[in-house]
């Protein structure tokens, strides 16, 4: 059976804060016997400026990320969030044409990290090993707007010598959002706040997630707090740092 061939999208996030997260995507990904190519021409998928009601500006980069990945057999990218703004939300900015049609065509090839390798190469255990307790929080526009909930639960799960725990209401926002945490910031915090409790009560000394943007606000908080947690994505566990 040929290698899958992906292409690598890496979020600005991990490219700018995370760069740790796309080498270990990219670990797993040739783990899993791919093909992994990166193209430096790409840059943000739109998010926040779709977020901020600049609709035009983000049908430049929409535009942008769909001629540049129209070909792809698969777009994977270690980050429910963006692909939640490719996968959905590119269907709201005004494209036209054979643009529409490309966008519409490629929809179906892309996939967050833990769903390309549970859903689609059907591979549940990915190897690794990691000592000690590790939670689990769900992070929002992944597990509602794309259905990511038991895959990567599947493939840490399957890691050798983890101590791994769900969080009580793991389903819960941590408070990030994106532009909301600057808008509402009081609001942002008192749900981080909640978050905090709920990784105190679960004892662990990790807690991980599908996005860094959320982990970076959680461990902006745990920093406050010092707390003697790290906050850390679920790829750089599978790939045992």
């Amino acid at each position: 059976m040929p290698a899958a061939k992906v292409s690598l999208f890496i979020p600005c996030f991990v490219d700018q804060l995370f760069p740790e997260t796309g080498l270990a995507t990219v670990e797993l990904l040739k783990r899993a016997g791919c093909e992994v190519s990166y193209d430096r021409k790409q840059t943000c998928c739109g998010q926040p400026s779709f977020n901020s009601g600049f609709h035009k500006e983000t049908k430049h980069l929409a535009e942008k990320f769909i001629r540049l990945f129209r070909d792809a057999e698969y777009i994977v990218a270690p980050s429910g969030s963006c692909l939640s703004m490719v996968k959905e939300h590119y269907g709201e900015l005004e494209l036209a044409g054979s643009v529409r049609d490309d966008w519409e065509s490629m929809r179906g090839r892309v996939f967050e990290l833990s769903q390309f390798l549970v859903d689609e190469l059907k591979i549940t255990d990915i190897g690794g090993h990691w000592n000690g307790r590790v939670a689990w929080h769900t992070s929002c526009h992944g597990y509602r707007e794309l259905g990511i909930d038991q895959q990567p639960l599947t493939l840490l799960r399957n890691v050798e010598g983890i101590d791994l725990v769900e969080l009580d209401d793991r389903k819960r926002c941590c408070g990030f959002g994106g532009t909301f945490a600057a808008k509402f910031s009081d609001l942002s915090v008192a749900m981080g706040e909640d978050k905090l409790e709920a990784i105190q009560q679960s004892g662990a000394q990790t807690v991980t997630a599908t996005d860094d943007s959320c982990l970076m606000h959680i461990n902006g908080m745990l920093q406050r707090k010092k707390m003697p947690v790290q906050a850390m994505h679920y790829a750089r566990i599978l790939v045992g740092e």
